[in-house]
């Protein structure tokens, strides 16, 4: 009897080998966290400086967060009041926590709501240690103020995009006077 446990026993552990899976094991590198109809405050010295709304946000075990379905940062005065200052909206977010460095892609748009201007083109960091948006050098970008419509290829300008540069300017408007 005890020889034919032992027989049944090795007739298990060999059907065992058969089923091992070959080959490395998958490791999954999707987001860790999915939250939906996001809102963000972010403060300093108990002062609202802004906050970003997303319907869709990701984290993901490196720190890094994804906006997938778009996202909207609004800056508000260094006073601390609810007193809007900016906006940037775009259709694409991503946060990359090592660098504090906020990359927007698709109809990116930044609007300044006290001077009446609105920026726009496709691709757009915001670099929240510096304090400062801007775009490689060689992404178009369009700039409309009260007075004049300018386009060029790359941006540098604080949050609230004053004050701004376009590196390589390639066509003026002047709205003055022309009926725009």
């Amino acid at each position: 009897m005890a020889g034919g446990l032992t027989v049944v026993a090795a007739a298990a552990l060999a059907g065992c080998d058969k089923q091992k899976m070959s080959g490395p094991l998958a490791v999954y590198t999707g987001p860790l966290m999915e939250t939906t109809n996001v809102l963000t405050l972010i403060s300093d010295s108990a002062k609202l400086k802004f906050q970003l709304t997303a319907p869709l946000e990701q984290q993901f075990e490196n720190g890094d967060v994804i906006y997938p379905k778009g996202m909207v940062v609004t800056f508000y005065s260094a006073d601390g009041k609810k007193t809007v200052i900016n906006t940037l909206t775009a259709k694409y977010g991503k946060v990359d926590k090592a660098k504090n460095l906020y990359t927007m892609r698709g109809k990116v748009q930044v609007v300044n709501v006290l001077k009446e201007q609105r920026m726009d083109t496709e691709e757009l960091f915001y670099d929240k240690n510096k304090q400062v948006i801007y775009t490689d050098s060689a992404m178009a970008v369009r700039m409309e103020t009260p007075t004049e419509i300018l386009s060029g290829n790359g941006l540098w300008a604080k949050q609230d995009l004053n004050p701004y540069r376009i590196y390589h300017p390639t066509g003026i408007i002047d709205k003055v006077g022309t009926g725009l």
